[in-house]
Protein backbone atom coordinates (compact mmCIF):
# COMPACT_ATOMS: atom_id res chain seq x y z
CA UNK A 1 0.00 0.00 0.00
CA UNK A 2 1.43 3.37 -0.97
CA UNK A 3 0.46 4.97 2.33
CA UNK A 4 2.29 2.44 4.52
CA UNK A 5 4.30 4.13 7.24
CA UNK A 6 7.74 5.20 5.95
CA UNK A 7 7.15 3.09 2.81
CA UNK A 8 9.20 0.25 4.30
CA UNK A 9 8.26 -3.33 5.08
CA UNK A 10 6.86 -3.55 8.58
CA UNK A 11 6.99 -6.87 10.40
CA UNK A 12 3.79 -7.72 12.28
CA UNK A 13 3.05 -10.59 14.67
CA UNK A 14 -0.39 -12.18 14.26
CA UNK A 15 -1.59 -14.45 17.11
CA UNK A 16 -4.79 -16.48 16.73
CA UNK A 17 -5.81 -20.11 17.20
CA UNK A 18 -8.17 -20.00 14.20
CA UNK A 19 -6.16 -21.15 11.14
CA UNK A 20 -8.75 -19.76 8.73
CA UNK A 21 -8.57 -16.30 10.26
CA UNK A 22 -4.77 -16.42 10.25
CA UNK A 23 -4.74 -17.22 6.53
CA UNK A 24 -7.29 -14.51 5.73
CA UNK A 25 -5.62 -11.75 7.75
CA UNK A 26 -2.08 -12.76 6.80
CA UNK A 27 -2.92 -12.76 3.08
CA UNK A 28 -4.65 -9.40 3.31
CA UNK A 29 -1.86 -7.72 5.29
CA UNK A 30 0.88 -9.15 3.08
CA UNK A 31 -1.01 -7.90 0.03
CA UNK A 32 -0.82 -4.44 1.62
CA UNK A 33 2.96 -4.78 1.89
CA UNK A 34 3.46 -6.01 5.45
CA UNK A 35 5.58 -8.97 6.55
CA UNK A 36 3.50 -11.17 8.87
CA UNK A 37 4.82 -13.69 11.40
CA UNK A 38 2.12 -15.95 12.82
CA UNK A 39 1.56 -17.90 16.03
CA UNK A 40 -1.43 -20.10 16.82
CA UNK A 41 -1.15 -19.82 20.61
CA UNK A 42 0.10 -17.48 23.29
CA UNK A 43 3.18 -19.45 24.30
CA UNK A 44 4.46 -19.68 20.73
CA UNK A 45 3.95 -15.92 20.41
CA UNK A 46 5.98 -15.24 23.56
CA UNK A 47 8.72 -17.56 22.25
CA UNK A 48 8.78 -15.67 18.95
CA UNK A 49 9.10 -12.38 20.82
CA UNK A 50 12.33 -13.64 22.38
CA UNK A 51 13.98 -13.44 18.95
CA UNK A 52 11.82 -10.96 17.02
CA UNK A 53 10.67 -7.44 17.81
CA UNK A 54 7.76 -6.72 15.45
CA UNK A 55 6.46 -3.24 14.76
CA UNK A 56 2.96 -4.23 15.91
CA UNK A 57 1.11 -7.21 17.41
CA UNK A 58 -2.39 -8.40 16.46
CA UNK A 59 -3.71 -10.78 19.10
CA UNK A 60 -6.80 -12.90 19.67
CA UNK A 61 -8.09 -13.01 23.26
CA UNK A 62 -9.73 -16.41 23.70
CA UNK A 63 -6.95 -18.97 23.26
CA UNK A 64 -6.10 -22.16 25.18
CA UNK A 65 -3.47 -22.17 27.96
CA UNK A 66 -2.26 -18.57 27.65
CA UNK A 67 -4.99 -16.15 26.55
CA UNK A 68 -4.53 -12.77 24.92
CA UNK A 69 -4.83 -10.88 28.19
CA UNK A 70 -1.87 -12.74 29.68
CA UNK A 71 0.16 -12.32 26.48
CA UNK A 72 -0.30 -8.54 26.61
CA UNK A 73 0.38 -8.40 30.35
CA UNK A 74 3.70 -10.18 29.81
CA UNK A 75 4.55 -7.85 26.93
CA UNK A 76 3.84 -4.82 29.12
CA UNK A 77 6.16 -6.18 31.81
CA UNK A 78 9.10 -6.46 29.40
CA UNK A 79 10.63 -3.02 28.74
CA UNK A 80 12.32 -4.41 25.61
CA UNK A 81 8.95 -4.86 23.89
CA UNK A 82 6.44 -2.98 26.05
CA UNK A 83 6.34 -0.12 23.52
CA UNK A 84 4.94 -2.35 20.74
CA UNK A 85 1.34 -1.38 19.92
CA UNK A 86 -1.21 -4.19 20.31
CA UNK A 87 -4.51 -4.69 18.50
CA UNK A 88 -6.92 -7.11 20.17
CA UNK A 89 -9.22 -9.19 17.96
CA UNK A 90 -12.10 -10.82 19.79
CA UNK A 91 -15.61 -12.19 19.34
CA UNK A 92 -16.35 -10.74 22.79
CA UNK A 93 -18.01 -7.40 22.12
CA UNK A 94 -19.53 -6.38 25.44
CA UNK A 95 -18.57 -3.02 26.93
CA UNK A 96 -16.85 -4.74 29.85
CA UNK A 97 -14.77 -6.79 27.39
CA UNK A 98 -13.63 -3.68 25.49
CA UNK A 99 -12.75 -1.86 28.70
CA UNK A 100 -10.82 -4.86 30.06
CA UNK A 101 -8.92 -5.18 26.78
CA UNK A 102 -7.84 -1.53 26.79
CA UNK A 103 -7.10 -1.60 30.49
CA UNK A 104 -4.89 -4.66 30.02
CA UNK A 105 -2.68 -2.67 27.66
CA UNK A 106 -4.08 -3.04 24.14
CA UNK A 107 -4.19 0.08 21.98
CA UNK A 108 -7.12 -1.00 19.81
CA UNK A 109 -9.99 -3.46 20.34
CA UNK A 110 -11.68 -4.86 17.23
CA UNK A 111 -14.70 -7.14 17.47
CA UNK A 112 -15.00 -10.15 15.16
CA UNK A 113 -16.21 -10.23 12.47
CA UNK A 114 -14.42 -7.11 11.26
CA UNK A 115 -13.70 -5.59 7.88
CA UNK A 116 -10.11 -6.17 6.69
CA UNK A 117 -9.96 -2.53 5.58
CA UNK A 118 -10.67 -1.41 9.14
CA UNK A 119 -7.89 -3.63 10.49
CA UNK A 120 -5.40 -2.18 8.01
CA UNK A 121 -6.49 1.36 8.95
CA UNK A 122 -5.98 0.59 12.65
CA UNK A 123 -2.58 -0.97 11.93
CA UNK A 124 -1.41 2.09 10.02
CA UNK A 125 -2.78 4.49 12.65
CA UNK A 126 -1.02 2.61 15.47
CA UNK A 127 2.27 2.50 13.55
CA UNK A 128 2.09 6.24 12.90
CA UNK A 129 1.53 6.89 16.62
CA UNK A 130 4.54 4.73 17.46
CA UNK A 131 6.66 6.63 14.95
CA UNK A 132 5.69 9.89 16.62
CA UNK A 133 6.78 8.51 20.01
CA UNK A 134 10.09 7.43 18.48
CA UNK A 135 10.67 10.84 16.94
CA UNK A 136 9.97 12.52 20.28
CA UNK A 137 12.49 10.15 21.85
CA UNK A 138 15.13 11.20 19.33
CA UNK A 139 14.67 8.24 17.03
CA UNK A 140 15.23 5.61 19.71
CA UNK A 141 12.85 2.82 20.58
CA UNK A 142 10.24 4.13 23.03
CA UNK A 143 10.25 2.53 26.47
CA UNK A 144 7.16 4.06 28.10
CA UNK A 145 5.12 1.66 30.17
CA UNK A 146 1.71 0.79 28.75
CA UNK A 147 0.12 0.94 32.19
CA UNK A 148 1.74 4.13 33.49
CA UNK A 149 -0.46 6.83 35.00
CA UNK A 150 -1.71 9.30 32.40
CA UNK A 151 -1.10 12.88 33.53
CA UNK A 152 -3.33 15.80 32.55
CA UNK A 153 -3.40 19.44 33.73
CA UNK A 154 -5.14 20.06 37.05
CA UNK A 155 -8.74 21.21 36.91
CA UNK A 156 -9.66 19.62 33.59
CA UNK A 157 -13.44 19.39 33.26
CA UNK A 158 -15.53 17.82 30.52
CA UNK A 159 -18.99 18.72 29.30
CA UNK A 160 -21.74 16.13 29.64
CA UNK A 161 -21.46 15.25 25.94
CA UNK A 162 -17.66 15.04 26.08
CA UNK A 163 -17.97 12.64 29.01
CA UNK A 164 -20.30 10.42 26.97
CA UNK A 165 -17.90 10.51 24.03
CA UNK A 166 -14.81 9.66 26.11
CA UNK A 167 -16.66 6.79 27.78
CA UNK A 168 -17.31 5.30 24.34
CA UNK A 169 -13.71 5.98 23.26
CA UNK A 170 -12.60 4.02 26.33
CA UNK A 171 -14.85 1.15 25.26
CA UNK A 172 -12.86 0.89 22.02
CA UNK A 173 -15.50 2.33 19.70
CA UNK A 174 -14.45 4.14 16.53
CA UNK A 175 -15.71 7.68 15.87
CA UNK A 176 -18.25 6.33 13.38
CA UNK A 177 -19.66 3.94 15.99
CA UNK A 178 -19.77 6.69 18.61
CA UNK A 179 -21.65 8.94 16.20
CA UNK A 180 -24.23 6.23 15.61
CA UNK A 181 -24.53 5.55 19.33
CA UNK A 182 -25.13 9.22 20.20
CA UNK A 183 -27.12 9.98 17.04
CA UNK A 184 -24.80 12.79 15.95
CA UNK A 185 -22.50 13.30 12.97
CA UNK A 186 -19.03 11.80 12.86
CA UNK A 187 -17.64 15.33 12.43
CA UNK A 188 -19.27 16.30 15.75
CA UNK A 189 -17.59 13.37 17.48
CA UNK A 190 -14.23 14.26 15.94
CA UNK A 191 -14.68 17.82 17.21
CA UNK A 192 -15.38 16.62 20.75
CA UNK A 193 -12.36 14.30 20.68
CA UNK A 194 -10.17 17.16 19.42
CA UNK A 195 -11.46 19.47 22.16
CA UNK A 196 -10.72 16.87 24.83
CA UNK A 197 -7.21 16.30 23.49
CA UNK A 198 -6.62 20.06 23.69
CA UNK A 199 -7.98 20.26 27.24
CA UNK A 200 -6.03 17.29 28.52
CA UNK A 201 -2.92 17.95 26.40
CA UNK A 202 -2.88 14.27 25.49
CA UNK A 203 -1.58 13.11 22.12
CA UNK A 204 -4.07 10.56 20.84
CA UNK A 205 -7.25 8.54 21.45
CA UNK A 206 -5.28 5.74 23.12
CA UNK A 207 -4.01 8.08 25.85
CA UNK A 208 -7.48 9.61 26.15
CA UNK A 209 -9.02 6.16 26.63
CA UNK A 210 -6.47 5.18 29.28
CA UNK A 211 -6.99 8.48 31.12
CA UNK A 212 -10.76 7.92 31.10
CA UNK A 213 -10.32 4.39 32.50
CA UNK A 214 -7.78 5.46 35.13
CA UNK A 215 -10.00 8.38 36.17
CA UNK A 216 -13.04 6.08 36.38
CA UNK A 217 -14.84 8.11 33.73
CA UNK A 218 -15.40 4.87 31.80
CA UNK A 219 -17.48 3.28 34.52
Amino acid sequence: MKDNVENETKQLLLIDDDPNLILLVQDYLEFQGYEVITADNGQDALDILQDHVPALIICDIMMPDIDGYEVVERICQDSRISWIPVIFLSAKGQTSDRVKGLNTGADVYLVKPFEPEELVAQVESSLKQTNRFMQQAGGTTPTYEQGEKIQVPAGVTLTRTETKVVQLVAQGLANREIAENLNVSQRTVESHVSNMLNKTRLHNRTELARWAIQSHLAH
